[in-house]
């Protein structure tokens, strides 16, 4: 599983002209299940997510998590985060789950981030979405969950 996570001030997605998911400041990201992830995969990614210090503390270092703060929470699904670019002019996307694996890993890892965090807002699967946000830093780093 991968996620890439940017730090923001505020984050929305529309689908087809409405918004269905915005948060302020908090978290927004990018959600990509690979071949062979398994629900143990996103929920170790998620742990790794939801305590991930990218946020200041008093003396201005990056100590406090998204849950420290009560941040608000933006996943977005992003199959494209698994592409393979090591060669050629066209991503290849084989690494990538096929799409009703991704939707169930998807699916678990917004409900497990629900029961764990107050403010958690989606994109939608499969949807062409439109994403804008503001970017607070900028702040933005790779998370990376291998499946066994």
């Amino acid at each position: 599983m991968i996620a890439l996570l940017q730090r923001v001030t505020q984050a929305k997605v529309d689908v087809g002209g409405a918004t269905v998911g915005a948060i302020d400041a908090g978290l927004m990201v990018l959600v990509c299940a690979e071949r062979g992830d398994t629900e143990k995969e996103a929920d170790a990614l998620l742990t790794k997510l939801l305590g991930y210090r990218v946020f200041a503390d008093a003396a201005g270092k990056m100590n406090r998590s998204v849950t420290d703060v009560a941040g608000g929470l933006l996943l977005v699904p992003q199959f494209t985060l698994a592409a393979d670019t090591k060669s050629g002019t066209r991503p290849s996307f084989t690494p990538a789950a096929a799409p009703q694996d991704g939707l169930r890993l998807f699916t678990h890892f917004v409900e497990q981030a629900r029961s764990r965090h107050a403010s958690v807002q989606t994109g939608q699967f499969g949807a062409d979405m439109q994403v804008s946000l503001t970017n607070d830093g900028p702040v933005t780093f790779w998370l990376q969950v291998n499946a066994k």
